[in-house]
């Protein structure tokens, strides 16, 4: 079977996982540290970084990592069952071009700051977070919130009326923002809509049952309505 190797909070780790699950691909999860691979994962994935999929072929088992490669890769698995991707190649590009701001603009204006202090520092040891570091990381996310919320005017989804990676993507930077509480829900009520049906999907469900050992989330991160 093949094998997922993820850290729970890591966006690009839960953007393969939902990417799998959503195309009903069979896979097991292998937990790895963000901060320190162990022996195993580094000797069959250099990188050393998660999330990287062991997937076995009919010549043997190949290893593809980084989140765009896995999700790229489960969208090529019978492409018309179960698409995470548009058919039209206008939206096809539309879906890219988000994802690419997700895992750019968004990581760097936002999860670079706010992650990095509530999580990276503190797992890793790295001292107390900064309240300056993580007033520039919140007044950011409320411009990509209203980014969004705009996208969202006369779309169903974020990438045009289907569901698609964008939506994968998006949605796996802002649950891991929500697990530590740091979306104002109320302020942002078209995405609350949108991000209400993503996690209503049964492949979100698992990334609901997530916890980090000292770092409980919120009682409504679990909550399909709240």
């Amino acid at each position: 079977m093949r094998t997922l190797y993820h850290w729970p909070l890591d966006p690009g780790s839960r953007q393969a996982r939902l990417a799998l699950a959503e195309k009903k691909l069979k896979f097991k999860l292998e937990p790895v540290s963000l901060w320190a691979p162990g022996e195993d994962f580094l000797a069959i994935c250099p990188e050393g970084l998660p999330p990287a999929l062991m997937e076995p072929l009919s010549t043997g088992k190949v290893m593809i990592t980084s989140a765009r490669a896995i999700c790229e890769f489960a969208q090529d698995q019978s492409p018309a069952r179960h698409p995470i991707m548009p058919e039209k190649p206008a939206e096809k590009a539309e879906a890219r071009r988000i994802c690419q701001w997700f895992d750019s603009k968004f990581t760097g204006e936002v999860n670079g700051y706010i992650l990095t202090e509530r999580l990276e520092k503190i797992i890793s040891g790295g001292g107390a977070p900064d309240p300056a570091v993580l007033r520039a990381g919140r007044e950011n996310l409320g411009f990509h919130l209203q980014y969004i919320a705009w996208l969202l005017e006369d779309r169903d989804w974020l990438a045009g009326k289907t569901f698609s990676l964008a939506d994968i993507c998006a949605g796996s930077h802002i649950s891991c923002l929500d697990y530590l509480g740091e979306i104002k829900w109320d302020s942002a009520p078209a995405v609350k809509a949108w991000y209400q049906k993503l996690k209503s999907r049964p492949a979100f469900q698992p990334l609901l049952k997530d916890r980090i050992p000292g770092l409980m989330p919120p009682r409504h991160y679990a909550d399909l309505d709240f």
